[in-house]
């Protein structure tokens, strides 16, 4: 009891000191003279109770108005530094409104216990609302501090410390009080010395403190503020629902509390790593406590850090994707970029292989997203098809039930892609202040995209331009053998029966057909210009098949429609058939399989190469396949695979592939059919 009174005290006396220093100080802004006073007040009156043993309830009432003196005092503040927004304003009014809340619960708790006295009257009053206080002031603290300017932290650290130490150590004192069912003793008598020790802490922030300064409250704030105070009072009335169970649970009382407390914690845990409840709660507040639903200067930061991360050009399209998905809580998004034959194919997704598709820039649609560059919300679109008259989505867009926002993407007024993105988990309403935020991050979206087709484009003519280099150098290299070859043809004619020139003869060929092999080993020869026609697929893959005879793994053909018929130029075309067959049979040991399947699928002939050989991992597939001068070979060039989609998207086809480590691969060519001649419209005009 001695100690007791000495420590409460000693906190009284500190606090008188520091309201008399705060009254008598020349800063207006930073009043800390009513909330010290009530503290010594009640400091004052714990050590009377501790020393006579009276006066509890007098404590218990003085303490609420300590607690609330604090708060105040820090809306206060804050109310002061935004001096720009009103009282009416939805941040502030929010926070008036709790401390209103708590005011109120506090005086009911406080008038229920004196005038219905019991254990649980006595335990809201003087435990659980004491402890929600505790919970708010921290929260107030924390926030008030992280979101302050760096400058305006030299002068409220010390604040921050101080405030934050009370109650957080307000909060160890009744969380004590609700886990063992009583306030501890020494944890109780310490109380007064600890207030006490704090108030150094403020007299320097009193000191230092500045003028008035601008600090806003921002989205983050509020978010983190709300998710703590409700984790706080989820925590408290799970805790007095466990001391309850105990109470009323016999033998099997502390088993019980154990099992719901754990079952509730880990219930919160679930809670605050779901997606779907932050995004709610962030919706949430953006619609009932800020005039605005963004913060724009985090929002920005945030997106334009997300599209520089990494190395330059690595995962660019995917970035992107994520970076507009989260602008409205988007589980997933995909990109179509336009190509150099007009038409519009899916470049990357996030989160969204099922969604895939491709479009003409002569379709109606990307029409009407190249004249109104309208950010679309298919399912208004489809409640009101008249916003788009004829243009309508693509079959495989419009019938997808998850694809929510077209979003165009425009580099100097032209369609460069669009990225589509599904419905948002935390149910954003598509409406002005959304659109206007994705067009103005698609702009800024576009630029890195165009800036890294650029750079890639950029890279491959300089590859190009190596690759010419380096066959200038062979051609010459030829040009020698050419002369030294003719040179030989003519002493042929005179030194013909001569053994010794026999014998350089033979050599002489022998070297030049090796040094040939060895360049055309490093060099593909380029296809002559030959005029497309009409090529049987049939007898083409026959031609392959053949030429792959001397192999030990001999691959087989299987023809389920002999009649198909395409138009290309038959050389290039039995060349690029010829390397996929190739690439299997070296990617497949002898024991394995090698087919080539020819079919039709809809207007389509395909051409399936599989093979059971290594297989290929997705990211390879994704970031080199199909990339010029990339090869996994020891003497390749890494020209063919690249070829081969070039040269399926010039034919309006394109190639598909399916592989998985260990299991093979296949490839599958597309070409658009020509008709069949027993198909075609007789001309019966003389």
């Amino acid at each position: 009891m001695l100690i007791a009174s000495a420590s409460y005290g000693l906190g009284a006396v500190a606090f008188a000191l520091l309201a008399v220093a705060s009254w008598r100080s020349d800063n207006t802004a930073f009043r800390l003279s009513r909330p010290a006073a009530i503290t010594s007040l009640w400091a004052l009156a714990a050590a009377v109770h501790a020393h006579f043993g009276a006066g509890l309830e007098l404590v218990a009432l003085l303490e609420m108005g300590r607690n609330l003196a604090w708060l105040w005092f820090l809306w206060l503040g804050v109310k002061r530094l935004r001096a720009g927004d009103s009282f009416d304003s939805p941040g502030l009014s929010g926070l008036g409104r709790g401390l209103v809340f708590l005011g109120v619960a506090a005086l009911v708790a406080q008038g229920a216990a004196m005038l219905f006295p019991g254990r649980l009257t006595s335990l809201l009053a003087h435990v659980l609302i004491p402890n929600l206080m505790a919970i708010f002031g921290m929260v107030l603290v924390e926030q008030f501090y992280r979101n302050a300017r760096p400058q305006e932290r030299w002068g409220i650290k010390f604040l921050s410390l101080a405030l934050g130490g009370m109650f957080a150590y307000d909060f160890y004192l009744y969380s004590e009080a609700m886990l063992f069912s009583g306030v501890g003793a020494d944890t109780w008598a310490a109380r007064g010395a600890v207030n006490a020790l704090l108030v150094p802490l403020l007299w320097v922030s009193l000191r230092r403190r500045p003028g008035t300064r601008t600090l806003s409250i921002s989205h983050r704030m509020a978010f983190h503020s709300v998710a703590l105070v409700g984790a706080g009072i989820y925590l408290m009335l799970m805790a007095a629902a466990g001391y309850y169970l105990r109470i009323v649970g016999g033998d099997w009382g502390t088993v019980l509390q154990t099992v719901f407390l754990f079952g509730a914690i880990a219930l919160l845990l679930v809670t605050v790593f779901s997606g779907v409840a932050r995004a709610r709660l962030r919706v949430f507040l953006s619609k009932h406590f800020f005039h605005y639903r963004y913060d724009y200067r985090e929002e920005w930061l945030r997106f334009t850090a997300m599209l520089a991360a990494g190395s330059p050009g690595a995962r660019m399209h995917e970035r992107s994707l994520e970076a507009m998905a989260g602008l409205v809580e988007s589980p997933a998004a995909a990109l179509w970029l336009k190509q150099d034959d007009g038409h519009f194919r899916r470049a990357a997704h996030w989160n969204w292989s099922d969604l895939d598709g491709q479009f003409s820039e002569n379709h109606p649609f990307a029409a009407f997203l190249e004249t109104s560059h309208w950010v679309l919300d298919l399912h208004e679109c489809e409640d009101q098809p008249e916003l788009l008259g004829e243009a309508t989505p693509p079959a495989w867009l419009a019938g997808n039930a998850r694809a929510w926002l077209v979003i165009p993407l425009f580099w100097h007024d032209n369609l460069l892609g669009v990225m589509v993105l599904a419905d948002s988990l935390g149910k954003v309403t598509f409406d002005w202040e959304v659109s206007d935020l994705l067009k103005t991050a698609a702009r800024q979206a576009s630029a890195h995209l165009a800036q890294a087709r650029d750079a890639e484009a950029l890279t491959v003519a300089r590859q190009f331009e190596s690759f010419n280099r380096a066959a200038a150098f062979v051609v010459h290299d030829i040009k020698n053998l050419v002369a030294q070859l003719s040179l030989l043809l003519a002493n042929a004619e005179r030194h013909k029966h001569k053994p010794a020139f026999q014998e350089d003869m033979l050599a002489t060929i022998e070297s030049s057909v090796a040094r040939m092999n060895r360049m055309l080993i490093k060099l593909r020869d380029q296809p002559n210009v030959v005029s497309s026609g009409e090529v049987p697929l049939a007898g083409l893959l026959e031609e392959v098949i053949r030429s792959k005879n001397a192999f030990s793994l001999k691959p087989s053909l299987n023809i389920l429609a002999p009649d198909l018929r395409v138009r290309a130029e038959r050389e290039k075309l039995t060349r690029v058939i010829g390397h996929l067959v190739q690439n299997a049979i070296e990617a497949t040991p002898y024991t394995g399989k090698v087919s080539v399947t020819l079919k039709t699928s809809d207007q389509w002939a395909e051409i399936e190469v599989a093979d059971t050989g290594a297989g290929m991992d997705d990211a390879f597939i994704r970031e080199r396949l199909f990339q010029p001068f990339v090869s996994t070979k020891g003497t390749g060039m890494g020209i063919g695979a690249y070829e081969c989609k070039t040269y399926a998207q010039e034919l309006g086809g394109d190639i598909l592939v399916e592989s998985h480590p260990g299991q093979g691969s296949r490839f599958t060519l597309r070409f658009p059919l020509i008709p069949s001649a027993s198909h075609l419209p007789v001309n019966t005009e003389l």
